[in-house]
């Protein structure tokens, strides 16, 4: 069974898009749209803008989306998911391509999506940071004895979890996983907390733009970040993704789910291949690609 995954934020890089653009008239038609819609040319920061341009969280999450949803588009027949999941950002290229919303209404939403998390982290300034080698268990019982802002945020692959919350609470998590054990405990160069309870403005302001949009019935099961279970069911779509910016991406008990459901290669449709590398940690026998129009 064919299992499509759709990149986060993280994934982009400058000239993300080109090839596409350049030698399909039907993606080239879908970016102008996307510019349009937008209000400015995208297009122009993700060919030939610099890394500064395109880390902006409000360019960084409608490029990554536009390129993932785009490429599975011009895909056309080839494009035939059994199951779908995207990691954070990726949930809502994933519920694009697989048809719960049209592209407009995702491509609205993710530019209120960035501009909401940007500005809660105005609100508050926070971090976020990569935690290597150790048990996910271990993580978790050392963020909750600290009584700063501190909580698992992206269970990426195994051994490989990501931390989100104040600048203290990282400090003093940093300090006591290093202890533990972990090989590597850095920060990440983002601007806020992401999929923690500082984004509760930020979930707030989405959950009335979510709350107006059509989602349908997907042509094949979603796996959803907050549950890492596979659902078609548009009233509980709309609720996972409300409920995203604060809560947990589990990619990993995604991954695990989606073997144990019957997936045998996984197809990456975006910028990147960072996915393709949390699969094979996970499961190095485990055909992964990326897609290709």
């Amino acid at each position: 069974m064919k299992s499509y995954v759709f990149p986060g934020q993280g994934a982009q890089f400058v000239g993300m898009g080109q090839d596409l653009y350049d030698t399909s008239p039907e993606a080239k038609m879908w970016f102008e749209k996307a510019n349009e819609i937008l209000g400015f040319r995208i297009t122009d920061l993700m060919f030939s803008g610099t890394d500064e341009d395109l880390k902006q969280t409000k360019v960084t999450q409608p490029a990554v989306f536009l390129h993932s949803v785009i490429l599975a588009k011009t895909m056309g027949e080839n494009f035939k998911p059994d199951m779908v999941a995207g990691h954070s950002l990726g949930e809502f290229s994933a519920l694009v391509a697989a048809g719960a919303m049209n592209f407009e209404d995702g491509l609205r939403l993710v530019a209120a999506r960035a501009n909401a998390m940007q500005k809660a982290c105005e609100i508050e300034p926070s971090t976020m940071a990569a935690i290597i080698g150790l048990d996910d268990d271990v993580v978790e019982k050392i963020c909750a004895e600290i009584t700063d802002v501190v909580v698992p945020a992206n269970y990426n692959t195994l051994g490989q979890l990501v931390i989100s919350g104040s600048f203290s609470g990282i400090d003093k998590a940093i300090e006591k996983l290093t202890e533990a054990g972990a090989s590597r405990a850095l920060k990440l160069a983002v601007g806020g907390a992401f999929h923690s309870p500082l984004m509760e403005p930020a979930r707030i302001e989405l959950q009335q733009a979510i709350d107006q949009t059509e989602i349908r019935k997907p042509i094949c099961p979603v796996y959803q970040n907050v549950t890492a279970e596979p659902t078609t069911d548009p009233a509980i779509i709309k609720q996972n993704l409300i409920a995203q910016l604060t809560a947990p991406v589990r990619w990993t008990q995604i991954m695990k789910n989606m073997i144990a459901n019957g997936a045998d290669m996984f197809i990456e449709v975006g910028p990147g291949k960072a996915i393709q590398g949390m699969v094979k940690k996970l499961d190095r026998k485990m055909p992964t690609e990326s897609a290709q129009i």
